[in-house]
């Protein structure tokens, strides 16, 4: 038996493993938000920054994370990624205040942009380009249960123990993952380019100042100072970061990916979709506590029919977009899940029973799962193999910034109809929030009809890895020819 397929086990259960965990973690604190509003104080942008700080480093950090990553070795800083998630991890567990929570949350999210990309570029490298799709389905499926289990486990861990434990338990999951990793995992590396610390730094701020603005005019209102300020400073960053990339000879969003109407298409959807659905989730989860009394063990296992759909339907789409091509299947998961969202929306009162809210979550299931592996495949399809490490990392970043753009925007939302001091306050304001999660998936599903088919012509040999050192200094690779067809 060859190297290569001796060590896929060993790479897609690691792998795996860190996929699975910062999923885990992007929504395992979501039932025990309450709790701990309860326990540490503070407001609703406080509860957002515990969120979004996860959110806006992981987002920033990634595609730094993949060019350090290419100089030192991937399988290096993958390690020292999931030894930085789980260290950061302990951190939150032992936080006696929002504010150092949101700090530790922050460092969080730096382990699991270094972690994340990494994952996706090694597994990529050990299949064809023709199984790419039921490859990527089956992290799907991780993922899936990482949504899945997370508002599940966290509940339960929340009400059986302390919300405290919500984050002890990635920390011997992290070490055990991060010492078998340097013993199973193969040492790769990629060309060495020049890491961009100034776009970093832009993209940083800019996300912040966005974020700050949309957070703090939940409590401040739009005609804030500090709120105008927040957001036209944050378009002002935006402008110059894009500028500077422009101009950038090593940048660190590449903008010519963008020119590619296939590969644009696919963010935007990316985009949308998972701003839709975390924003959701997020409010979802506050309505079942805040609006309608559960427990938190009891609101996680309510949006079960919702969030475990994915371990079905996300394989399944991804090997049906090995065959169809992947627009037919984000155009309608991403209609699917705007449909259901709007339907939850409507359905979410004081009085409607729980089971009138149950095919509204599995219709925004069935949706997500469509287009989630799909969307992933289409933006590694549409790029050369050469340029796959870059683009894994620039649609992960754009995720993530989503996902944070998301829950702010829909808690600009919420806050300007509603509020956590009552039942009936809670209700006003989750349900245009959820329109506005909506929204957002309708807007991707626009921006998935750009997507092109990429069929693959001819196989990338591949190189084993035993050979890794051979990386150390790129040789010509057999590139296949990326055919567009509408």
């Amino acid at each position: 038996m060859d190297a290569p397929t001796f060590r896929r086990p060993w790479v897609l259960g690691l792998t795996g493993i860190a996929f699975f965990m910062v999923g885990l973690d992007a929504l395992v604190v979501n039932n025990a938000l309450p709790t701990i509003h309860r326990e540490l104080g503070g407001s609703l942008s406080d509860l957002e920054w515990i969120f979004n700080a996860y959110l806006i480093a992981f987002a920033v950090g990634i595609i730094p994370a993949a060019a350090v990553a290419d100089r030192i070795g991937r399988r290096r800083l993958y390690v020292m990624g999931l030894a930085l998630f789980s260290l950061a991890s302990a951190a939150c567990a032992l936080a006696p205040s929002t504010s150092l929570l949101v700090a530790a949350r922050t460092v969080q999210g730096v382990g699991a942009a270094i972690v994340t990309p990494l994952s996706l570029t090694i597994i990529a490298g050990t299949v064809a380009p023709e199984n790419r799709g039921s490859i990527i389905g089956l992290f799907g499926a991780m993922g899936g249960l990482a949504v899945a289990s997370g508002p599940l486990i966290g509940g339960a861990i929340t009400q059986g123990l302390s919300w405290h434990w919500v984050f002890w338990v990635n920390v011997p999951v992290g070490l055990v993952a991060s010492l078998l990793a340097t013993r199973r995992l193969p040492e790769s590396f990629g060309p060495r380019t020049r890491i961009d610390v100034a776009g970093g730094v832009l993209v940083a701020l800019t996300a912040t100042a966005l974020a700050w603005g949309l957070v703090r005019s939940g409590d401040l209102g739009w005609s804030s100072t500090e709120v105008v300020a927040s957001l036209a400073g944050g378009v002002v960053l935006l402008a110059a970061f894009l500028a500077y990339e422009r101009r950038s000879s090593s940048p660190m969003l590449p903008l010519r990916m963008f020119r590619e109407r296939g590969f644009s298409a696919a963010n935007v959807t990316g985009f949308m979709m998972i701003g839709s659905l975390f924003s959701s989730v997020f409010f979802v989860s506050q309505y079942f506590q805040f609006g309608r009394g559960y427990s938190p063990f009891d609101a996680g296992l309510r949006v079960l029919p919702w969030t475990a759909t994915p371990l079905i339907v996300a394989p399944l789409a991804g090997r049906l977009s090995d065959r169809i091509g992947q627009r037919p299947l984000m155009v309608l998961g991403t209609l699917l899940q705007g449909s259901g969202i709007l339907w939850l929306a409507l359905a979410a009162t004081q009085s409607d029973s729980y089971v009138a809210l149950v095919p509204a979550m599995i219709l925004a299931g069935v949706g997500i799962s469509m287009a989630l592996p799909t969307t992933s495949t289409a933006v590694l399809n549409s790029v050369l193999p050469s340029e796959m490490g870059r683009a894994s990392g620039v649609t992960n970043t754009l995720q993530r910034f989503g996902g944070a753009f998301g829950v702010a925007i829909a808690s600009a939302v919420f806050a300007a109809n509603g509020h956590l001091g009552t039942t009936a306050s809670e209700v006003s304001g989750v349900q245009p929030a959820l329109m506005m999660s909506a929204l957002l998936a309708f807007l991707g599903c626009v921006a998935a009809l750009g997507v092109r088919r990429a069929r693959v012509v001819e196989p990338v040999p591949a190189i084993s890895p035993e050979r890794s050192d051979a990386l150390l200094t790129p040789t010509p690779a057999v590139s296949p020819e990326l055919v567009a067809v509408d």
